[in-house]
């Protein structure tokens, strides 16, 4: 469903909200929101939905996504951008895409801050089964939410509720394992949709933050989502919490990657990810 489909009430659904570019095709334009805002620009999920946000748009979309990749070349700015979703080859059940996002910056060049891939594909009833299962936590009623101290302000749109391996209570250099697992969902509460399926699966803080217990300067480069779900299962999380985990894996000269999950409080495996951090020494 697309946000012109939605109730504009939610925050996120106004973010995600883009217009066909006025010279058509496969172009679309949008307003970056306030709502969402990170340091130097917006939260990386969200702006990683609006990727998604223009291939579901798409009149000549097949299927439902399969694979996500985006890459953040530039932070984006705040104002007016515009995205290209290109579906470069169309086959009989897949359909592979290109996208792209662009800003004029105030010198009026146009410059690239996002690429990015996916694929879609029409889903057949095969036998499926999720190898990796959820892992036995309290449920989400039995924990607080969690509002970290001085958090930005996109943080008050998730309820996040913290299982283990939060933000370090002190930043003492000591090595930790780098495991977090907590409950997520939108707050105020949204039906889940492969939008806000894709923004979760970037809510987890750079491990190498928990791994060294250094605040060292970071930043997500390259994120993929693969999704195990469709509609159906994504009707039956409805507007409860995910359950998310989180654990990086090799920290190399400058870039370290992590790895991701996200289950629905029945236990169905929606969406894994796959992410490239770059943090300075």
């Amino acid at each position: 469903m697309s946000p012109s489909e939605k109730p504009e009430g939610h925050p996120f659904d106004r973010a995600l909200r883009l217009q066909p570019a006025a010279d058509g095709g496969n172009r679309f334009d949008g307003q970056v929101s306030q709502d969402y805002w990170n340091m130097v620009g917006p939260f990386g999920g969200m702006t990683a939905a609006t990727a998604l946000q223009a291939v579901l748009d798409h009149p000549d979309r097949l299927g439902l996504p399969v694979t996500l990749t985006v890459n953040f070349v530039a932070p984006l700015a705040a104002g007016a951008y515009t995205i290209e979703a290109v579906p470069v080859r169309t086959n009989r059940s897949t359909q592979h895409w290109t996208i792209t996002i662009t800003q004029t910056d105030t010198q009026g060049q146009a410059g690239v801050v996002l690429t990015g891939t996916a694929m879609t594909a029409l889903r057949r009833d095969t036998w499926s089964d999720a190898e990796m299962a959820a892992p036995d936590v309290p449920r989400p009623g039995d924990l607080p939410r969690f509002i970290p101290r001085q958090a930005l302000g996109w943080f008050s749109l998730y309820d996040m509720r913290a299982i283990a391996g939060n933000v370090p209570a002190q930043w003492d250099d000591q090595l930790r394992e780098s495991l977090t697992q907590l409950w997520v969902r939108d707050h105020p509460a949204r039906a889940l949709d492969f939008q806000g399926l894709t923004a979760m699966a970037d809510i987890f803080f750079p491990r190498v933050w928990l791994r060294r217990a250094t605040q060292t300067p970071v930043g997500t480069v390259s994120l993929t989502v693969y999704y195990h779900a469709d509609e159906a299962m994504l009707a039956r999380a409805g507007t409860g919490h995910l359950l998310g985990q989180a654990r990086g894996q090799g920290y190399f000269k400058g870039f370290h990657d992590q790895t991701a999950q996200l289950w629905s409080e029945q236990g169905e495996l929606l969406a894994t990810t796959h992410q490239a951090v770059y943090f300075k020494a």
